[in-house]
Parts: structure tokens; sequence; C-alpha cells
């Protein structure tokens, strides 16, 4: 749930990284709110099933548009990839493919122009913690 979060407080900031495991861990919270938004929207009758969408599930994926941007780009950058790379998304299946290699990939060790190792980082802070 921390990932989840941490993209929220980031939410809009479209520079730095980001780590596989926060950008999978807030794609894996999306679904599951989104989940259990489509069976409440189905519940009180606001589901569209020609759609597929439905009132509560509609405002919480238009709530959560620039987070999710926002981190996809981040990941992107671990990679060493610029954000405009998510216009693959346009081209269909192929694009959609591709883009999930790109996200599924290790990002690149030590800094690159996009900021520091966030790994490196995080190490930092847990050797704080203590």
């Amino acid at each position: 749930m921390n990932w989840y979060l941490t993209v929220l407080k980031k939410y809009a900031v479209f520079r730095g990284r980001a780590r596989r495991r926060e950008y999978w861990f807030f794609v894996l919270f999306n679904v599951l709110i989104a989940i259990a938004l489509a069976l409440v929207d189905t519940s009180m009758g606001t589901f569209d099933p020609e759609t597929g969408t439905g009132l509560l599930g509609a405002l919480y994926s238009l709530a959560v548009l620039i987070p999710t941007l926002a981190v996809a780009v981040r990941r992107l950058h671990d990679t060493d990839r610029s954000g405009w790379w998510l216009l693959l998304l346009l081209i269909p299946i192929v694009g959609v493919i591709v883009l999930l290699v790109f996200m599924a990939l290790s990002g690149q060790h030590g800094a690159n122009e996009y900021g520091g190792d966030p790994r490196q980082s995080d190490s930092a802070d847990q050797a704080q913690a203590f």
C-alpha cells in the first residue's frame, strides 16, 4: 500500500525515476480498486455493461489519470527511455506489448540523464532507519 501512496504523493511529478516495484504495485492496487468499484457500481445500478464502466469507476479513473501517466513516464526514465515512448499506446496491440516489455525490464544501474538510481536511494533510506 505504501507504493500506491508514494505515487499519489508524487501526483504530477514527471521527472526522476521509478522502480519496477513502485510501478507494478501501483498498477496492482489500481486493478483491485477498479474491480471493487465495478462491484459497487453494479450493486448500485450505475454500471453500464455496453461501455464496461460505472459512475464510481469512471470518476476514479479520471482521478488517477495524471498519477498513472507520471509513474509510467518515471518508469520509462528508469529504463533510460524518454516518456514520449508512451505514445506507443496509440499503436493497437503491438504498442501495448512493447510498453509492457519496457515496464518489465530492469532499470539502468547507476545514474542516467533522468536522475540517480532509485534502488540506491532506497538502500540509503533503509540504512538511515537503523
